[in-house]
């Protein structure tokens, strides 16, 4: 059951990435690139997790999930930052 639950995390956060990048093109709204960007890091931590408990757990892959999530929430930390000015 677990299994199924990171995917559809992975698949929730790649859906939303798509959906922002669609928008993105659209409007041109740098926020909707930053929120973009954060959900497809989001997208390879939820993949990175399903590796690191499913596929390969003798592997730890702590630290690159840690690292995604970092960067993607640095993202979009910066874009809020950036467009609040």
């Amino acid at each position: 059951m677990a299994e199924a639950i990171y995917l559809l995390c992975a698949g929730t956060s790649l859906l939303a990435a798509v959906l922002l990048f669609r928008m993105w093109r659209q409007r041109r709204t740098r926020l909707l690139l930053w929120s973009c960007l954060c959900f497809a890091g989001l997208t390879l931590n939820n993949v990175l997790l399903f590796f690191d408990l499913i596929v390969v757990p003798e592997v730890d892959l702590m630290a690159w999930r840690t690292a995604t999530a970092f960067a993607s929430a640095a993202v979009l930390l910066f874009g809020l930052v950036w467009e609040a000015r």
